[in-house]
């Protein structure tokens, strides 16, 4: 059955709307396929999420930086958040693609891995085969919006993980391998202690860095200075516990550690653009959601 924010055009567009937002680590929030016509352009426009199209045939142009990409079928392009981009259809062989839009906290340092970023937003394959095998599974998840939000994480993570493996600009892990250590020392302190009021001197200190490296091998890794992923990160908790649970929101603010309600407020409007008790309002699972029940 057509879901409501399911889009349908016969051999030219597939187009899906993710409706669950309860994924952390990695969430989708919207996929498709087109076919599209000669010179068809979109933009400038700029984007929420990550948002990678893969050229399954034709060509077309991305102007990104001030710069024109040319990308040929077999390649592809990452968008960024806040980036303002233009991608136009060539004229004689316009391209026919795949995308999906995408984000979380650790999204940030696979596109890292991938050798993709700002700078750098064309997706060149290392052989044949790594690009079909990716376009395949990008073309899995178009075309099952049906499965269970559960199952389509899953398939996101997979798409992910082909992503990386299957970039020419892949960076190796042991170009990598400290690094990596450290940015799993501190994920994996933030996770066991966010609910304290931690300093990033803390975090540092449990990795054995001064205070200065560690915040130059976070923010080169995951993207963004330790201080906005710690915000990230516990508004992404409350954001969690406002869906599922009836706790109340000073309850929840201390749980994130924020003391002060009003100064979490705060914190969680600048994340999400609305109070904790409007987001709840619109976002709240019910308990006959969350077990799947009709309520018959």
């Amino acid at each position: 059955m057509q879901r409501q924010n399911d889009v349908y055009t016969e051999n030219k567009l597939k187009f899906h709307v993710f409706q669950d937002e309860r994924f952390v680590d990695l969430n989708l929030y919207q996929y498709g396929w087109e076919r599209t016509e000669p010179l068809h352009a979109y933009g400038p426009h700029k984007r929420d999420h990550y948002l990678f199209h893969f050229v399954i045939s034709g060509k077309g142009t991305l102007y990104s930086n001030d710069t024109a990409y040319r990308i040929d079928h077999g390649h592809g392009f990452l968008i960024l958040p806040d980036q303002t981009t233009t991608y136009v259809a060539d004229e004689e062989d316009p391209w026919e693609y795949t995308w999906i839009e995408f984000d979380g906290l650790r999204v940030s340092e696979s596109i890292s891995l991938a050798g993709l970023s700002a700078a750098q937003p064309v997706y060149t394959p290392q052989n044949h085969e790594a690009g079909r095998l990716l376009q395949e599974q990008m073309m899995y998840i178009v075309n099952h919006p049906q499965d269970s939000p559960v199952r389509q994480i899953g398939q996101g993570f997979l798409f992910l993980d082909q992503l990386v493996q299957s970039s020419a600009a892949r960076r190796l892990p042991s170009q990598r391998r400290l690094r990596d250590f450290y940015m799993k020392e501190a994920l994996s302190f933030i996770e066991q202690n966010y609910q304290r009021d931690i300093s990033i001197e803390e975090i540092a200190a449990f990795c054995g860095l001064n205070r200065s490296y560690f915040g130059k091998v976070f923010r080169d890794s995951m993207g963004e200075s330790p201080q906005a992923f710690l915000l990230h990160y516990r508004m992404a908790r409350a954001a969690q516990m406002l869906k599922e649970t009836t706790l109340p929101i000073g309850t929840i603010s201390t749980m994130v550690s924020y003391a002060n309600q009003l100064h979490f407020s705060r914190a969680f409007k600048s994340v999400y653009g609305m109070a904790p008790r409007t987001y709840r309002q619109a976002h709240f699972i019910r308990t006959e959601e969350k077990d799947g029940s009709t309520g018959k």
